[in-house]
């Protein structure tokens, strides 16, 4: 007798990409939407070939894509061409709003995929009071456009200047790392990686949970 396992299929998937003022910012010349788009895009891919159903929420101050992508064989190319348009807004996230998106979409638990910068302001200000909904009902994750100038800055010291700038920097990284351990004190799994980093451990966390029976 051999006994075979494959992870379960039809789960759901929910990708919430924020298109904020934070999502505008530049990494390495890139705007941090435009990775968080590229992981959406792996993601969607990996999730509609595992069997998964794939809902992606995207906006800012307003919700600006709503789509959903259940039973679709062509996902990633209707969600390429739903995000087409998609351009960073400078404005905050309105957080309750692009909550109240998910839980529209349906109870059943969800990987809710929250792709936005792991700036510590926005975070703190409007995403923190709307997560305590969101984990109740599914599992979530923030995954997060790091900028390794940052690592660059703190370690270079050579000059009174670059003193100061490693300083900045220093503090900036710990702010960070203590946004992303108050995360996942409250249940929220936290990626946070170089752009060109982003996709892949992001269908490497996705597919992870899968093999541990998480979604």
């Amino acid at each position: 007798m051999v006994r075979t396992w494959q992870p379960e299929r039809d789960r759901r998937v929910v990708l919430v990409l924020d298109s904020s003022r934070v999502a505008a910012a530049r990494v390495d010349d890139v705007p941090r939407l435009d990775s968080a788009m590229e992981a959406a895009l792996l993601l969607t891919a990996l999730a509609a070939r595992a069997g998964d159903r794939v809902d992606v929420v995207a906006g800012d101050r307003r919700v600006r894509t709503r789509l959903r992508l259940v039973g679709s064989r062509d996902a990633t190319s209707r969600l390429e061409d739903a995000l087409t348009g998609l351009q960073p807004e400078i404005a905050e996230a309105d957080w309750a709003a692009l909550a109240g998106a998910v839980q529209s979409l349906g109870r059943q638990r969800a990987l809710v995929v929250l792709l936005t910068p792991l700036e510590p302001s926005a975070v703190e200000e409007g995403l923190l009071p709307v997560l305590p909904v969101l984990v109740a009902h599914h599992r979530v994750l923030l995954a997060s456009v790091r900028d390794p100038e940052l690592e660059r800055m703190a370690a270079a010291r050579e000059g009174l200047d670059e003193v100061y700038a490693a300083a900045a920097a220093e503090q900036t990284l710990a702010r960070r790392r203590a946004t992303a351990d108050l995360l996942e004190t409250l249940g929220v799994d936290v990626i946070d990686v170089p752009a060109e980093s982003l996709p892949p451990a992001l269908a490497d966390h996705y597919l992870a949970l899968k093999a541990r029976g998480l979604l």
